[in-house]
């Protein structure tokens, strides 16, 4: 993405909408996750990433309470440059075997996605009040990738043969 691609939104009530569908977006899609490696019974990266929908899901109350809205924007506002939201994990990139510290990269690589989106609407912003929120949430971003990172430092890598599988999925036609 491109800072001379990037549109930036018109007004902070447009940009604050884009960032709380983002968050709501990420944070479905974590619970999704989890909901998977449950079923999976890998509870430790089920965990992980229950913990990271309910961030982000804060994430989007904070923008609520801050804009002062009584009610959620409503969805599917947001246009994005690609498929989907820059905070929001790609359902192809998660395996059944993985383990957390496949999580916390996946996590890590989300929030520096948001976090150069932050700083390219900051970039490219023509309105004062966008800009700043823009740098605002940049620098939360920031704070989210420290703290994966710190999270990351704390877990095992995993063996070169973590997603072999003794007892694979059969599908049965």
């Amino acid at each position: 993405m491109n800072a001379n691609r990037v549109k930036a939104p018109r007004t902070l009530d447009e940009f604050m909408a884009k960032a709380y569908e983002m968050e709501i977006e990420a944070a479905q899609r974590y619970a999704e996750f989890a909901d998977a490696m449950e079923t999976h019974n890998n509870r430790e990266v089920a965990d992980l990433f229950r913990k990271m929908s309910v961030i982000e899901g804060k994430h989007a109350q904070q923008i609520l309470a801050e804009m002062g809205w009584e009610s959620p924007p409503a969805p599917g506002a947001a246009v994005w440059d690609t498929l989907e939201a820059p905070e929001t994990v790609p359902m192809d990139e998660v395996h059944y075997l993985m383990q957390p510290y496949h999580a916390l990269t996946l996590s890590l690589a989300s929030e520096q996605r948001a976090e150069r989106f932050f700083a390219q609407i900051a970039e490219a912003a023509t309105v004062d009040s966008v800009r700043k929120a823009a740098i605002e949430m940049r620098a939360e971003e920031r704070e989210h990738i420290e703290l994966i990172e710190a999270w990351l430092n704390k877990v095992p890598k995993p063996d070169k043969n973590w997603a072999d599988d003794p007892d694979p999925p059969r599908y049965i036609d």
